[in-house]
């Protein structure tokens, strides 16, 4: 018996990161959408996910968290999809993954908030200063016409993700080659239909109050 996905997230969040994933496979899934607030903090929820946040996906009984590893699990649980990377792929597929979960998530987080790395401390810290990383994020963007290669995978889902939000929300520059990234990832069927299902979601959300 195939195993059930369901998918908690919220419209307005991260969560759009995971449900592009699922619409990326094409497995049939459930959407519970958790509201802001009490919600997320009650203990039905925090077995699920201890951090009170979205998305969690539960598949049969395993559950996951962090839109990187919902990524990567859901590409290699459904092969069928082809967006687990092929050997002369994975490199680059892990690699920048992890980059955007990592130092690139750091530094927009801490620019956001105002925290600058002094230029003494930037040996320090796990992502140099954010200068650098907008250089390293273009030359990624720049190598391929996607994230690991010349083929859509997993990666671009959560890469192409970070990219997307970060020019729409200002939180990473606007250079030409992100905007080129975004504008190839953005043409994807199912980034359309995701963010028309999110949208569509929260309004209804919005209207319940």
């Amino acid at each position: 018996m195939t195993k059930s996905l369901t998918l908690y997230t919220n419209p307005m969040s991260r969560g759009r990161i995971a449900r592009w994933m699922m619409e990326e496979v094409g497995a049939p899934y459930e959407v519970v959408n958790v509201p802001f607030g009490p919600s997320m903090k009650s203990a039905d929820y925090l077995s699920l996910n201890p951090m009170g946040k979205v998305p969690a996906l539960k598949h049969g009984d395993s559950v996951i968290t962090e839109c990187a590893a919902i990524c990567a699990y859901m590409a290699e649980a459904f092969p069928e999809a082809g967006l687990a990377p092929r050997a002369d792929e994975r490199a680059d597929y892990y690699r920048w993954m992890f980059f955007a979960a990592g130092p690139l998530e750091q530094a927009v987080t801490n620019r956001s908030m105002g925290f600058i790395v002094p230029d003494e401390l930037h040996g320090r810290s796990g992502y140099g200063s954010f200068g650098l990383v907008m250089d390293t994020l273009e030359k990624a963007v720049s190598a391929h016409d996607f994230i690991a290669g010349n083929r859509f995978t997993a990666a671009d889902v959560f890469v192409g993700s970070a990219v997307g939000w970060g020019l729409m929300f200002g939180s990473i520059e606007k250079r030409p080659a992100f905007e080129a990234y975004a504008a190839r990832i953005s043409a994807r069927e199912a980034y359309r239909r995701c963010h028309a299902l999110c949208d569509a979601e929260g309004e209804a959300m919005k209207a319940k109050g």
